[in-house]
C-alpha cells in the first residue's frame, strides 16, 4: 500500500476481507496509480451498505473537485463491484466501453466503466483512462 495511503482507506482495505468478484486488487491499483502521480490530492468516502468512493483531483484544476471518481459499490459486501467516472470531456474511449451518463459527475457528462469481474485487458484499459485524465486535469481542466 503507498505510504501516503488516507488512514480511512486504509482501514476499509484491511476490513475487506470478502471478494467473490475479485474487484480489491483492481481497486488497489488504482489507487496506487492515483498515490504515484505527483500534485494530486485523493479523498476517500465510505458509505457503508452504499460505496465507498475514492476521487482525486490535480492541484492545477481549478473549476472542478475532482477528475476521477473509483466507487467500490457496497450493495453487497460480500460481491462488491467497480464503477469508475470521468469527465466526459477529459478522456477518449476509443472502444466504446465507457457507459456515457449525461450530468452523472457533479452534474456533468460523465464516462463511466463498471467491473464486476475484471480482466487484464479491461485493467490496462482503465489504467490508461486514469492516466489520459490525470493528464487532462494537470492541465487545469
Amino acid at each position: 500500500m503507498p505510504e501516503n495511503t488516507l488512514p480511512e482507506l486504509a482501514q476499509f482495505l484491511d476490513s475487506w476481507k470478502e471478494d467473490a468478484n475479485n474487484v480489491k486488487g483492481l481497486f488497489e491499483a488504482f489507487h496506487s496509480l492515483l498515490a504515484g502521480i505527483p500534485d494530486l490530492e485523493l479523498d476517500f468516502k465510505g458509505r457503508p451498505g452504499v460505496s465507498y468512493s475514492l476521487r482525486a483531483r490535480h492541484t492545477a484544476q481549478t473549476k472542478r473537485s475532482l477528475f476521477v471518481l473509483v466507487d467500490v459499490i457496497d450493495d453487497d459486501p460480500g460481491a462488491r463491484w467497480l464503477s469508475v467516472c470521468f469527465y466526459a470531456d477529459l478522456i477518449s474511449d476509443p472502444e466504446n466501453r465507457g457507459d456515457v451518463v449525461p450530468g452523472g459527475l457533479m452534474g456533468e457528462d460523465a464516462c463511466c466503466f463498471d467491473m464486476e469481474e475484471p480482466d487484464a485487458d479491461s485493467r490496462a484499459y482503465l489504467l490508461a483512462r486514469i492516466r489520459e485524465a490525470a493528464a487532462a486535469a494537470a492541465k487545469g481542466e
